[in-house]
């Protein structure tokens, strides 16, 4: 049984991915502990907690870039039921991709590029459906009414809020099945965070999602369900309401009300 407030059964054809006792370290220093989780298809989940709990590096190792950074994991993680383990970790992050705190459009390249670099670099070549994807996916993405004039113009050009709609927008062009974001609004003013949690809510349709956010509000705001890590432990996993209006522990009360954190 998972440590939830609502049961999630791991063989229940709703869900989208698991951990089984999953563990991640630096080192000799471990930043997980066995963490089991299961994250429900075409829903989003906020991971909250405070700086240093592992929230970052939970979302990491779902796509297995923990191991880019010099990390190694211990247990088991499953997209579906493939164990991502004995996947290419390139053609994973087709499946799963990931959004950044810091918009990371290619500097080089154009809002059209930018949309379309994964289906390149992968020897997508026929130029009348890379049009067709870009006009898609930055419609998907909520940013084609604001850019369809600019196309050619550099990526880098566009203000934060935009650049961060564009990386978006580049991910979804590969057809993932879940969208990492790693506080995607931190670095964005209020108007921009604003028309990205409407994008979330339009997303989950398609798409499932799992958010590192540090912001209560915005976790209650967007997410059907919410993950509470401290000191590298998962101490509460639940309905977000369940989480904020009645948590079942009294470390998740004490952070979310703001007693610590």
């Amino acid at each position: 049984m998972l440590n939830t407030s609502e049961d999630i059964k791991v063989d229940d054809e709703t869900v989208r991915m698991r951990t089984e006792n999953l563990n991640a370290f630096f080192g000799r220093t471990q930043a997980l502990k066995n963490i089991t989780i299961a994250i429900p298809k075409n829903k989003v989940l906020s991971i909250i907690g405070p700086s240093g709990c592992g929230k970052s590096t939970f979302l990491r190792c779902l796509n297995r870039m923990h191991e880019e950074i010099g990390g190694t994991i211990k247990g088991e993680i499953f997209l579906g039921s493939q164990d991502i383990m004995n996947l290419d970790p390139v053609n994973l992050r087709k499946k799963i991709g990931m959004i950044f705190q810091k918009p990371n459009p290619f500097p080089t390249m154009s809002v059209s590029d930018n949309v379309t670099a994964g289906l390149r670099l992968n020897g997508f070549r026929n130029k009348k459906k890379l049009q067709e994807i870009v006009e898609e996916n930055l419609i998907k993405a909520a940013l084609w009414d604001e850019v369809k004039e600019n196309l050619n113009q550099p990526g880098i050009n566009l203000s934060g809020g935009q650049q961060q709609r564009l990386c978006i927008a580049r991910t979804l062009a590969v057809n993932p099945e879940v969208i990492l974001m790693d506080e995607p609004c931190s670095a964005l003013d209020p108007i921009s965070t604003a028309k990205i949690e409407e994008l979330i809510k339009d997303l989950k349709k398609t798409f499932t999602i799992v958010i590192v956010t540090h912001n209560m509000q915005q976790a209650a705001r967007v997410s059907a369900y919410t993950a509470f890590l401290y000191m590298g432990e998962l101490i509460e996993y639940g309905k977000t309401l369940n989480m904020f209006t009645r948590p079942g522990k009294k470390q998740t009360e004490d952070y979310v009300t703001g007693r610590f954190g």
